[in-house]
């Protein structure tokens, strides 16, 4: 005999007359979400940097607090224990904290395969035991064999992980690669389905500038920080490796040239046809990676559009 499912209701759910956030700004509490990026471009760290601030208490990026601290799971499927426990004493030698008494604790197996039912069922009760406020999994690549482009078979990988955070009331991170193609939103940049980027409740999304990082935060239900430049600063013999925010808000907006800015959508207004990059580096006789932020500002206010021939202004993509 089938059972109903529980109601309730509307006007007896409890009240929120504030958001809630696992690291104030940067992840709500209870949030799944993805950190995404380029290879190389520090997502891991970026990860266990989060992992760290969670079970410790220590704010995050060193300007983030926590706000829900509590223990944390992490499954790195690319890198061998060793090198996750010398970044972690990395991050931790930074905070002046002691390995010894981190309450962070890693799933030591050579594989785990999200698309398997047996896989799904032990994580499941490893985590129901753990009893972690945070669960970081990294990369989403390594986790399943399925086709990352078929909205059907993702879904039910991001189903099944959205079921664990409800029932077990934590914030989920997952590390996700970025393709190649220039997009205007990170989000869309991310690989495979648009359900990944569907999925996320929160998300930090970075790209490579020079030595540099941009990250990019977005939420579903919260306004996002100001977009960051970040780096990776290496310690002395490795022992104090972190991650640090160099500029922030408006700082980095006056990093752009606004003369250059101007100049470039004068020039495709003009053009009859889409401008390649290189050929409006040459009109311009401006420096490369100048002419990349420039670019990238342009587009992001709608200014100019990137086609499969070349930039152009709005009207002319059309």
């Amino acid at each position: 005999m089938s059972t109903t499912f529980p109601v309730i209701r509307v006007a007896e759910v409890p009240v929120t007359r504030q958001h809630r956030w696992l690291i104030r700004h940067l992840w709500s509490d209870q949030a799944v979400g993805i950190i995404g990026g380029p290879a190389k471009a520090c997502k891991s760290w970026l990860g266990l940097e989060m992992a760290i601030s969670v079970a410790t208490g220590t704010d995050c990026l060193r300007q983030f607090p926590v706000e829900t601290a509590g223990r944390v799971l992490i499954y790195m499927a690319e890198d061998a224990l060793p090198t996750v426990r010398e970044r972690i004493q990395a991050l931790s030698r930074y905070r002046s904290i002691d390995l010894d008494s981190l309450p962070v604790y890693l799933i030591d197996t050579p594989s785990i395969r999200l698309d398997q039912n047996e896989h799904r069922a032990r994580l499941s009760q490893t985590i129901k035991q753990l009893k972690p406020k945070l669960l970081l999994l990294d990369p989403l690549v390594r986790l399943h064999r399925t086709d990352e482009n078929s909205a059907m078979e993702m879904a039910r990988i991001l189903g099944f992980l959205r079921e664990l955070q409800r029932a077990y009331k934590m914030a989920l991170v997952l590390v996700h690669h970025t393709s190649k193609k220039h997009h205007t939103h990170p989000g869309q940049a991310l690989r495979g389905s648009s359900d990944i980027h569907a999925w996320t409740d929160s998300s930090l999304f970075v790209q490579k500038r020079g030595r540099n990082l941009v990250l990019t935060v977005e939420h579903r239900s919260a306004p996002a920080p100001e977009t960051m430049i970040i780096s990776l600063v290496q310690g002395a013999g490795n022992t104090a490796t972190h991650l640090t925010v160099l500029r922030q808000g408006e700082t980095l907006n006056q990093q752009r040239d606004s003369s250059l800015t101007n100049a470039i959508g004068e020039l495709l207004k003009m053009a009859t046809q889409p401008m390649t990059r290189d050929k409006i580096r040459k009109q311009l006789g401006v420096r490369n990676q100048s002419l990349g932020y420039a670019l990238e500002d342009l587009e992001m206010k709608g200014i100019i559009r990137k086609t499969n021939t070349g930039w152009v202004s709005p009207e002319k993509a059309l």
